[in-house]
């Protein structure tokens, strides 16, 4: 390792933070702009802007012959943006969830969830399995974008009425402003790009160096690394008062990851994408469980609050350091795995418990709350 690989380290941090800024910026006042909801612009352009990274890494893995890498990428950071970058924004700001992410995008992310999982057990993701979960992504934003402007029609009819009667303020100065949105958004998604490609080669330099294996290097340096621009995107929009692109950052980001990540990788890559076994039997069914985990989280009180959060980041810490633990057949894996799954997991299991049938009886006791 020399100087640079660090010099490309924190370069690319200074870039992913002033990245995000532009980016929260910019979808935010482009989102009043356009009369469409923060949410929305936080599960299209916001979300699929920062998982090009992912989808980057992926395509240039399957073509190198890295294919531990690109399945590795889309689990790890599929668990990494509920668990770790939701974790910490609910712990800068507690996050309130809007009733459309409960209803529609956690269920329709679950489902995309098991999906994934239930093509992967053949071994492999074949052009056919990427011509459905790309075709998908296509469907749902189109989707999206239409209940989105069918929502807001009254609002923006009340608004052009407004227009009329005072003037009309959509001229040269309101596309001037609009297009300079754009711009920074663009500016903003390709910093973000920027710095986590400096930070993801840095990352990978300093684990092979270490002789870490490139499934894990995958699911743990690379997966933060791409999922970085979501936790500075999310971060940052947490910390700006923009919580319904926090949250809709993370929720799109994880559908964009299987359906256009995956989907498109599938596609594109001449042998398909193989799925190692280790993954199977361990990283995908964790993923799946930390997609199930947000439903009852979600519901209770519509808020993400920060001893969720902390309860997000602890694990983790904790799912992080049981990959390092296993990869190094460290002495101390079977008491850490012992100590997890017979005491943190059911604690767990029985407080999140506890609080939804705690969060039905209030609403069944107090139905206008």
């Amino acid at each position: 390792m020399t100087i640079s690989t660090f010099a490309f380290f924190a370069g690319g941090l200074a870039a992913l933070i002033i990245g995000a800024e532009w980016l929260v910026r910019g979808a935010s006042r482009l989102a009043a702009a356009l009369g469409i909801s923060p949410l929305v612009v936080g599960l299209t352009v916001v979300a699929f802007g920062t998982s090009s990274p992912e989808l980057g890494v992926s395509v240039m893995s399957s073509f190198t012959g890295q294919a531990g890498i690109a399945v590795g990428n889309v689990v790890g950071s599929n668990i990494c943006n509920v668990l770790l970058i939701l974790g910490l924004s609910a712990l800068f700001a507690p996050l309130i969830v809007a009733r459309q992410l409960i209803r529609i995008e956690v269920p329709l992310m679950i489902g995309v969830s098991f999906l994934f999982a239930f093509m992967a057990l053949d071994g492999g993701f074949g052009r056919f399995d990427g011509i459905l979960l790309f075709g998908g992504a296509i469907a749902y934003t189109v989707w999206v974008i239409r209940r989105s402007r069918r929502e807001s029609k009254e609002e923006a009819d009340k608004s052009r009425g407004e227009t009329r009667e005072g003037g009309n303020p959509a001229t040269i100065g309101g596309r001037k402003n609009l297009l300079w949105q754009l711009c920074l958004i663009i500016a903003g998604l390709a910093m973000l790009g920027l710095g986590a490609n400096w930070l993801v080669d840095a990352a990978v330099t300093m684990a092979r160096h270490f002789g870490v294996s490139d499934l894990l290097i995958g699911l743990t340096v690379v997966a933060l690394g791409t999922s970085l621009p979501e936790l500075a995107a999310s971060v940052m929009a947490s910390i700006r008062g923009e919580r319904d692109i926090a949250v809709g950052n993370i929720v799109g980001s994880n559908l964009f990851n299987i359906l256009v990540v995956i989907g498109f990788t599938a596609v594109v890559a001449p042998a398909g994408v193989p799925v190692a076994g280790t993954a199977l039997q361990f990283d995908i069914p964790v993923m799946l469980a930390v997609a199930v985990a947000c439903l009852p989280i979600f519901f209770t009180g519509h808020l993400i609050a920060r001893w969720e959060g902390l309860l997000f980041v602890f694990y983790y810490i904790a799912y992080t350091l049981y990959l390092i633990l296993n990869a190094m057949q460290h002495d101390a894996l079977p008491v850490f795995t012992t100590a997890l799954a017979g005491f943190f997991l059911p604690l767990t299991g029985i407080t999140l418990a506890v609080c939804v049938v705690r969060a039905y009886r209030q609403k069944h006791t107090h139905p206008s709350s």
